[in-house]
């Protein structure tokens, strides 16, 4: 399948650099590019047929974080890896909270960064695995990012809590399918049903949620 992408960095030089990494592989489209989240937007306003958007984080007038909430409010099927220098805890959050489905180190090499792309595509979160180690201790400690908010009761059935469980694994949709010998048109359905209920946006504001709540 062929994935259309954007590129979104206040730096040309590293725009050409990520936009050669997607050159080695024939299903990826570079549709375009922005150098800030204002014209992005205005640039998805003209052409919302995207698939994925690489987003830097730190750009002027409009920072990648606040850019990613805007377009996930509008866009909702757009996913978005956050491509950037920064690994600290704030920004990782930050970008979890604004609906990010990845997120990347600009270092990745070619192979990789295609590697994160259809995982996240499938419906996978993908992640450097620096990244990835810094996100599962935010997850296990949430309550110190998020103000000490109390624990809501929340139902989830057992098979919804098995899909969340392979869900926290950065599983793709069909893997989960596999794994539990369901359909994959079933496990999206149980993913928007636990979306629905724990009123969350993407899977790892779901897993947030889940492990604060001790569902998983």
């Amino acid at each position: 399948m062929d994935v259309r992408i954007a590129i979104v960095d206040d730096n040309s030089f590293l725009i050409n650099v990520v936009a050669e990494k997607l050159s080695f592989f024939n299903n990826l489209n570079l549709k375009y590019t922005a150098l800030n989240g204002s014209e992005l937007l205005k640039k998805l306003n003209n052409d919302h047929l995207i698939d994925l958007i690489l987003m830097d984080i730190e750009m002027p007038e409009l920072n990648g974080i606040e850019t990613t909430r805007k377009v996930k409010e509008k866009y909702p099927h757009v996913k978005i890896i956050m491509l950037t220098v920064f690994d600290d805890d704030e920004n990782i959050f930050k970008a979890i909270q604004a609906g990010a489905d990845g997120y990347l180190l600009k270092e990745i090499n070619a192979q990789d960064l295609y590697k994160g792309i259809m995982e996240t595509i499938e419906g996978g979160a993908a992640m450097t695995p620096s990244i990835a180690m810094k996100t599962l201790k935010l997850l296990r400690n949430p309550l110190d990012l998020s103000n000490k908010q109390e624990l809501e009761t929340v139902k989830l059935t057992a098979r919804e809590i098995d899909v969340l469980e392979q869900l926290s694994k950065g599983l793709s949709y069909s893997s989960i399918a596999d794994n539990l010998i369901l359909s994959v048109g079933t496990v999206r359905k149980h993913i928007e049903n636990i979306y629905s209920k724990l009123q969350v946006h993407n899977k790892l504001e779901a897993v947030q949620k889940a492990i604060r709540n001790k569902l998983i």
